[in-house]
């Protein structure tokens, strides 16, 4: 009954936003129940860690440590997102840049964007994961090109053709997994069940399983970002509204990720972990390069946000590749300390460029001195997302690397720490110009004696409470993790042992 219930919070919300007058109350009504699945999905860890596997919806539903792991994360950070989009709405209306029927849209497709990644990671069934994911597509692609600018409907179109692209190969895989289980014996009805599958997993035909996990790799893996069929990302990422851009970095990559995973225990027991392990590492170290390269030269602070999500999603890729329980619990750190400090950073970069009105990175400049509570959480989550200490990033790094060094991946995990550091230098870089960086200050008329000078000041803004404070509580309890894992220690042991029994 639990899990039903999860699902049925986001339902309310969008219900709430299609029936209701009020666009500002129905926004909150989305908080609210994005709040709830948030305490329910912690109530189904708790439970899950004491009691084991939860079932639903008569077997169509079901939930393990890493499904309520997955929860919490989606809880955690669309409740982040759409605190948020309070305001975002109520902006939007109160300037006329849009209208009633269009924000009562935005609100629908965010709730069933926010329940479809919610069914994905809840499903029992492999196919119903495949359909909930092609189903965040479709919400999500209205979604980017919300705003209706030339940018944004190109990105948005981008989306939907590459990643339909990819999940067209996902579904061809899936299939071949699911000829793989007839051919060892499973019974047709639940052929593509979770338990199913790792029952008859050592009996399935290698080559077919070979086969289908590259597809399900790079199907999944265009929806994860990663290289090769990463392209759709920064621009979609810079052209959706902030906290669509939240939701989609900050968690919707790591839900197509978690179908890897699942896929991944299963070709481990049918063909080795030697194969997926090549392949997770091939597609990992390309996508870092790739990050790197373009990094050093980016001009927008959006898609540098977007190009930093192609990189951590190559770490926790060469991270699932090590294998091992330890390096897929730091896998799972590393998606929720990813998942806070980019919800973070791309709710403030909304914030941002409402204010200073560009997104170029050289056009804003002393962002501290101006703005320092913008440019204080903006800065700090650089930090976090850079993997210093205490943040939980740099915890799971640590964690990541020696789980490499320890199954023989050291050489892969030095190729990672050189991409790692030209990142880190591009990023601060950046950074420096927008929070320090030095331009024309605004200036103002004053009298002085009989003469008129025009004496440079520095306006310093002050940002709602509204706004800034729950950015704050992201980056305190990202690295509140970092420093005390314990209250996710039994979660991310047993999550672990779901993908590396």
């Amino acid at each position: 009954m639990a899990l039903i219930i999860l699902l049925l919070f986001p339902l309310l919300g969008a219900v709430a936003a299609a029936v209701g007058k009020a666009r500002p109350v129905a926004a909150w009504v989305a908080v609210g129940t994005n709040c709830a699945a948030l305490a329910l999905g912690i109530a189904v860890a708790v439970r899950e860690v004491q009691s084991g596997p939860m079932t639903g919806a008569w077997g169509v539903l079901r939930a393990d440590a890493l499904s309520a792991f997955m929860v919490v994360v989606i809880g955690t950070i669309a409740s982040l997102a759409s605190w948020l989009g309070v305001r975002m709405v109520a902006a939007e209306l109160a300037d006329g840049r849009s209208t009633r029927a269009r924000e009562t849209t935005y609100l629908v497709l965010v709730q069933a964007f926010v329940g479809n990644m919610l069914l994905a990671v809840l499903a029992a069934n492999v196919g119903v994961l495949w359909v909930a994911i092609e189903a965040t597509t479709i919400a999500t692609t209205f979604l980017v090109g919300h705003r209706r600018t030339k940018g944004s409907l190109e990105a948005s179109w981008k989306y939907i053709v590459i990643c339909s692209v990819g999940i067209a190969l996902a579904f061809l895989g899936t299939v071949l997994v699911y000829l793989a289980t007839l051919h060892a014996g499973g019974h047709s009805a639940g052929a593509l069940d979770w338990t199913s599958l790792m029952a008859h997993a050592s009996h399935f035909n290698p080559a077919v399983m070979r086969v289908a996990f590259a597809l399900l790799v790079l199907g999944y893996g265009t929806k994860v970002g990663l290289a090769p069929m990463h392209s759709w990302l920064p621009d979609a990422h810079s052209q959706a509204p902030a906290p669509v851009s939240a939701l989609m970095s900050g968690v919707l990559l790591t839900v197509a990720f978690y179908a890897i995973l699942r896929f991944k225990a299963v070709t481990d027991l049918a063909v080795g972990p030697a194969y997926s392990r090549a392949l997770l590492v091939a597609v990992s170290l390309l996508s870092l390069a790739l990050a790197a390269s373009l990094l050093l030269s980016q001009r927008d602070y959006k898609r540098m946000l977007a190009y930093h999500s192609i990189e951590h999603m190559g770490l926790i890729a060469l991270g699932a590749a090590a294998g091992i329980p330890l390096a897929i619990a730091a896998v799972l750190l590393h998606i929720l300390g990813h998942g806070l400090a980019k919800s973070v950073l791309f709710l403030t970069s909304g914030e941002i460029m409402a204010t200073e009105g560009t997104s170029r990175i050289d056009g804003i400049h002393g962002l501290l001195a101006r703005r320092p509570a913008l440019g204080g959480v903006f800065g700090v989550g650089l930090l976090a997302l850079l993997g210093l200490p205490p943040f939980s990033l740099f915890t799971s790094e640590l964690l990541m690397i020696r789980a490499e060094f320890q199954v023989g991946l050291g050489w892969a995990a030095s190729a990672a720490m050189v991409a790692m550091v030209v990142i880190f230098v591009a990023v601060a870089g950046h950074a420096r110009h927008m929070l320090f960086g030095s331009g024309t200050p605004p200036t103002e008329t004053v009298s002085a004696g009989a003469d008129l000078a025009r004496v440079p000041v520095v306006t310093v803004a002050r940002s709602s409470p509204l706004v800034t404070a729950p950015l704050v509580v992201g980056l305190v309890a990202c690295g509140v993790i970092g420093v005390f894992a314990w209250p996710l220690t039994e979660l991310l042991r047993a999550a672990a042992h779901v993908v590396a029994p």
